[in-house]
């Protein structure tokens, strides 16, 4: 088994990964003293094919359970189901007692853990990843939230798990379209902070949704050690995580949710990137050409749809939290596994890199 320390004094906490971890979930959660009645929060896909079994497990352990579903997809992110439910844990008998298990995408995850930081002030809660883009990245490091109408993640806040079980082989039950768009994460990984990690990369197949569990747990140590040195974005290292993020989420926001697939809007965000690494940082052409190869072969998007318009992607641009006070600081790559913030971006600069993915 491939573990995964997050040293965070009080709050840290193992992510363990492996192949049939799902099945050992009731013990680990054991192992690691959480005691209560379980909240399962889990959306429509994910439930039907998981949720009874974990259920199961827990119940022969000694936990009471209840299981909770919101609909699959990015508009489940709302306020709106954070509310219902609150108000369903309260009528099912949770209290501060009770912990939260987030099973499935970075979308439960996200909502489960906002839930699991405002019920009761706070109570604890494990992630259980179903994703390539929740295993890799978003169920580590304790940023929660929910999306409203003005951008992604603007209500949210920092609270970490207690454990997270990261099992690839809950990724075989997911439609290729949303494996492959995962592998963005993976690839912004590479990107910043491990050139080696190309290689692995280039070196497995789209098709095969069984993944090296060590190339699972490599991409979830570099987001432990960034989510370590800066684990509320104060110092700027965590702000390298956001490489094609800035753009990404303005495309994303720009559509209806679910229209683009987070993945997917982060693959365009990330050629942008790359034009503006090459402007600003001397990044070579060679190095986007990898970087863009590797995008093609996990079959994301790279060109930019007519129907999304450069001016409402920037006004989403421009409410994104990661701008204070107006201030642009873009992550650029100055070569592969080497990204630093900068503010010389300027916002023409912006608007000519979307334009460009067209």
């Amino acid at each position: 088994m491939a573990n995964v320390q997050v040293d965070l004094g009080t709050r840290s906490y193992e992510v363990l990964c492996d192949y049939g971890l799902l099945d050992q979930a009731a013990e680990k959660i054991k192992a690691i003293g959480l005691s209560g009645k379980a909240a399962i929060i889990s959306d429509s896909n994910v439930s039907p094919i998981y949720s009874a079994a974990l259920c199961r497990k827990l119940e022969e352990a000694g936990y009471a359970t209840t299981i909770h579903e919101v609909p699959a997809g990015e508009a489940s992110k709302s306020l709106t189901n954070c509310e219902l439910l609150c108000r369903e844990l309260t009528q099912q008998g949770h209290d501060r007692s009770s912990f939260v298990i987030a099973l499935g995408g970075g979308v439960v995850g996200d909502l489960a853990g906002f839930v699991a930081s405002i019920f009761y002030r706070g109570v604890p809660f494990v992630q259980i990843p179903t994703t390539i883009v929740s295993l890799v990245d978003s169920s580590v490091g304790g940023k929660t939230g929910v999306n409203i109408p003005e951008g992604k993640n603007l209500v949210g806040a920092f609270h970490q798990p207690k454990l997270v079980l990261a099992d690839p082989a809950t990724l075989a039950s997911l439609p290729g379209r949303e494996y492959r768009e995962g592998y963005a994460e993976a690839i912004k990984h590479a990107a910043i902070r491990d050139l080696s990690m190309f290689d692995a990369l280039e070196s497995i197949s789209p098709e095969d949704q069984a993944p090296p569990a060590d190339l699972i747990a490599r991409n979830i140590a570099i987001k432990a050690r960034v989510v370590e040195e800066d684990e509320k974005e104060t110092a700027g290292t965590r702000a390298l995580l956001n490489f094609g993020h800035t753009i990404g989420h303005g495309i994303e926001a720009a559509v209806p949710y679910g229209t683009l697939l987070h993945g997917e809007a982060i693959s365009l965000g990330i050629v942008a990137a790359l034009k503006l690494s090459e402007q600003y940082a001397d990044l070579s052409p060679e190095d986007s050409a990898r970087v863009i190869a590797l995008l093609e072969k996990f079959q994301l998007p790279l060109t930019l749809d007519a129907s999304i318009r450069t001016e409402v992607v920037l006004e989403k641009m421009k409410r994104d939290k990661k701008f204070s006070g107006g201030n642009i600081k873009f992550v650029l790559l100055r070569q592969l596994g080497d990204a630093f913030v900068s503010d010389q971006v300027t916002w023409s600069a912006i608007e000519e890199a979307i334009e460009g993915l067209r």
